[in-house]
Formats: structure tokens, sequence, C-alpha cells
């Protein structure tokens, strides 16, 4: 049925994906007046309105839909993660509310600018560094720099923070990471061979592709980490936390994993021929096409 009402003001009741919401009609259409929202309400379109209480059903998710009905009565940009601001964002396109897209890019762009002046170095910085003979970034702050391509072989990155650092294909052959936070960030395709990540937060960190041959990942956090097709062989994993972790086609040749957890873990076609896997609770772990040729499982749970 079209929607017709005698008022601006009157109310008009909403089902947003199983989300009961009540707004007036002068909220849907005046802020935002080329909105799909205000066209419709305008009364040229048939919209389905459920027949016991009066709610017109919206086949969408109304998670974030308080947060475009308050831009819509007030103007103002929720204070969200980025994550929840990706969604509202999907929603706000969806909706063709195009001030809320521009007010959503707009913070997001500007925690990122507050992000970028939080960093202690920049990229220039960290070149002007490590051309000398011994460099440590011990316990400093280098959020979200791009550091792809660079020759950081035997840097001293302990106790930094590195969240969401763009590490693909640079060489960090034997650099150290000790408790280190990155989460989130990215290894893609980089040498990190014998690298020291003892204790370090990895959660989320993308290393598929990378040289981990030997390194240190002892009581590393590496839930939901990505290894896929990297090369793990020999790598100290002990006690590690690799729940939900993807490490689908990676090579863990003489790895040891003794106590890791690998809850739900991704193993599938990996090579494991080897490892030491003793007293790992393997029962949730994907493990499908994965070679196990001599592997030390005394005491594994499957």
């Amino acid at each position: 049925m079209a929607y017709h009402s005698d008022s601006s003001s009157s109310m008009v009741r909403l089902n947003i994906g199983g989300r009961k919401f009540c707004t007036t009609l002068d909220t849907l259409t005046q802020r935002e007046p080329d909105s799909m929202l205000a066209a419709m309400f305008s009364g040229r379109h048939t919209i389905c309105q459920e027949s016991e209480k009066g709610h017109i059903f919206v086949d969408r998710d109304g998670k974030h839909f308080r947060h475009i009905l308050n831009w819509l009565r007030d103007g103002v940009i929720p204070p969200l993660k980025d994550s929840e601001y990706a969604q509202l964002l999907r929603e706000a396109e969806y909706y063709q509310l195009l001030g809320l897209v521009d007010g959503i890019k707009s913070a997001l762009s500007k925690r990122k600018e507050d992000e970028e002046l939080g960093t202690e170095l920049t990229r220039i910085d960290i070149i002007k560094c490590i051309q000398s003979d011994r460099v440590r970034f011990r316990g400093i702050n280098l959020s979200g720099l791009d550091l792809s391509k660079l020759d950081l072989s035997f840097v001293d990155f302990s106790y930094a923070c590195l969240k969401t650092v763009f590490f693909s294909r640079a060489n960090l052959q034997c650099a150290k990471f000790r408790d280190v936070d990155a989460e989130a960030s990215i290894f893609h395709n980089a040498t990190l061979r014998e690298c020291e990540f003892t204790g370090a937060n990895l959660r989320g960190a993308v290393l598929a592709g990378a040289n981990l041959q030997s390194a240190n990942l002892q009581d590393a956090c590496l839930i939901g980490c990505s290894f896929c097709g990297a090369d793990l062989r020999s790598a100290h994993l002990q006690t590690a936390d690799l729940t939900n972790a993807n490490l689908e086609g990676a090579n863990l040749e003489g790895a040891n994993l003794k106590g890791a957890k690998l809850t739900n873990a991704n193993l599938k076609g990996a090579n494991l021929q080897r490892a030491y896997l003793r007293h790992v609770n393997l029962r949730d772990t994907h493990l499908e096409g994965a070679k196990l040729d001599g592997a030390n499982l005394l005491g594994a749970i499957r």
C-alpha cells in the first residue's frame, strides 16, 4: 500500500529487520529530502505495512538504525569503533543518506589523522634510522605506519606499539618483537626468519606467505591470525594461542607446538611432519589433508 498521512508530525512505526522504532514523518523526510527514506514516505511508493500494529517493515539490519534516526533528528555523527562505522556506512549508503555518508567518512579520516599524529616516528624517520648499524625502537608507538618493503633486519621492536603497521614484503630477519602489541598488523610475504615474538600480541595479524622459519613465537597471542602458506619450519610455538588461526597450507615441519591452543584452528593441507605436538588438543582443529608423518603426538587429544 502507498503511505499517506494528514500530518507531517504524525507518528510512524517502523520494523527494521525485526527491531521496532517509532519516529515522525518530519524526522524521516526533512534533513535528507533526497534520501530513500524520504521517498518511501512521500506517498508515491508502495510500502509493506503490518496489519496488527501498523509497523512498516524494512528488510534491513536494525542494529544501527537508532544512529540513523538520531542523525535525522540532530545531525550528529555518533562516536563508534571503525568496524561499527563500516556497518553504519553500509546502511547509510543503502538509505541514500548522503549527509550521513559524508559525516562518517569525515569522522574516519579525522581519526586516522589523529592516530598518525600520535605516532612518534614517520616512515621517513624509520628509513633514516635503519641506515645506522644498530637500530632500536623499543617501547615506541609506531601504530599505523607503512613500513612495507624496508630492510628492518635485526631491528629491536620489543615492547613497541605496532597496531595496524604495514610490514608487507619487509625484510625482518632476526628482528626482535618481544612483548609488542602488533594487533591487526600486516606481514604479508615478509621475511621473519629467526624473529623474536615471545609474548607478542599479534591478534588478527596477517602473516600469509611470510617466512617465519625458526621464529620464536612462544606464548604469543595469535588468535585469528592468518598464516596461509607461511613458512613456519622449526618455529617455536610453545603455549602460543592459535585459536581460530588460519594455517591452511602452512609449512610447520619440525615446529614446536607443545601446549599450544589450536581450538578451531585451520590446518588443512598443512605440513606437520616431525612437528612436536605433545599434549596439544587437536579435537576441534581442522586437519583435513594435513601431513603428520613423524609428528610427536604423545598425549595429544584427537
